[in-house]
C-alpha cells in the first residue's frame, strides 16, 4: 500500500506542485487549503505524513499541530515555513513536528525529508502474536515495536521521531553519544537540522521519562559532546 500524504497548504501553486510531485513518487495525496480544515482532515484519517504550512488561514500550522497532537494524533508532521527565524523551527519541534523545511526549497531536499521521515515510522505490519514486554524507562512503560508509551497505566503521547531518539540512546546504554551522531543516525539524510533540534527533542524526552527532569537520572548531558542513556 502506498503511503498516505495529507498537504495543508493555502498557496494554490505551492499545494497543486507538491501534490502532483508526490503523486508522481507514488504516494496517494490528499490536500487542504487551511488550518481548520486541515486540522479535521488530519484528526479524520490515518495518515502516514503530513506536510503543514506554518503561515495558513484560520488556524495556523503551530496551532495545528499542537492541537494534533493534544488529541492523540502521533503521524509524522513536516513543517513547511517561509521564515528563516530559528525560534519558529525550534517551536515548531517543541510542539510535536517531527522536522522542518524552511521556504524556498528544493523538491529533491523535500522529497528526500519525507522519505526519510517515511522509513521512520512503522511499517504498518501486523504485530506478532507474542510482542516484547513493554521496558520500563523512568516514568515510562514504553513498547518501541508498537510505538506506545504509557505513564501510571495512562497513554503518553510520543511522536515517531521522539521514539527513535530514545530507542537509539536506550540500545546504547551508558555511551556518550554526539549531537551529530544522533543527527545522522537518526534523522538520516545530509539537509541535516542543527544541534540545536537535539537538544529540543532531549528536553522533551526528559520531560516525560525524568521525575525531575531539571535534576534527570536517565537521559545525562556530557557537556561538550552529547547525552547518554543511563537504564
Amino acid at each position: 500500500m502506498p503511503s498516505r500524504i495529507l498537504i495543508i497548504e493555502d498557496e494554490p501553486q505551492m499545494q497543486e506542485g507538491l501534490k502532483d510531485n508526490l503523486e508522481f513518487e507514488g504516494y496517494e495525496v490528499d490536500v487542504a487549503g487551511d488550518g481548520r480544515s486541515g486540522l479535521e482532515r488530519l484528526l479524520a484519517a490515518p495518515y502516514d505524513l503530513v506536510l503543514l504550512d506554518v503561515m495558513l488561514p484560520h488556524l495556523s500550522g503551530l496551532d495545528v499541530c499542537r492541537q494534533a497532537r493534544a488529541r492523540g494524533a502521533t503521524m509524522p508532521i513536516i513543517m513547511l515555513t517561509a521564515r528563516g527565524e530559528e525560534i519558529d523551527k525550534v517551536l515548531g519541534l517543541e510542539l510535536g513536528a517531527d522536522d522542518y523545511v524552511t521556504k524556498p526549497f528544493s523538491l529533491r531536499e523535500l522529497l528526500a525529508r519525507v522519505k526519510a521521515v517515511l522509513r521512520r515510522a512503522p511499517a504498518g505490519e501486523p504485530a506478532p502474536d507474542t510482542p516484547p514486554a513493554p521496558q520500563r524507562l523512568g516514568r515510562l512503560s514504553v513498547s518501541f515495536d508498537r510505538y506506545q508509551a504509557t505513564c501510571d497505566g495512562k497513554p503518553v503521547a510520543m511522536t515517531h521521531l521522539e521514539f527513535e531518539v530514545l530507542r537509539y540512546l536506550v540500545e546504547r546504554p551508558h555511551q556518550t553519544i554526539s549531537r551529530d551522531r544522533l543527527l545522522t543516525d537518526v534523522w538520516g539524510y545530509d539537509a541535516q537540522p542543527t544541534t540545536r533540534t537535539v537538544d529540543n527533542f532531549i528536553l522533551k524526552l526528559r520531560q516525560k521519562i525524568e521525575d525531575d527532569s531539571a535534576h534527570p537520572r536517565h537521559i545525562l548531558t556530557v557537556h561538550g559532546v552529547g547525552y547518554k542513556f543511563v537504564p
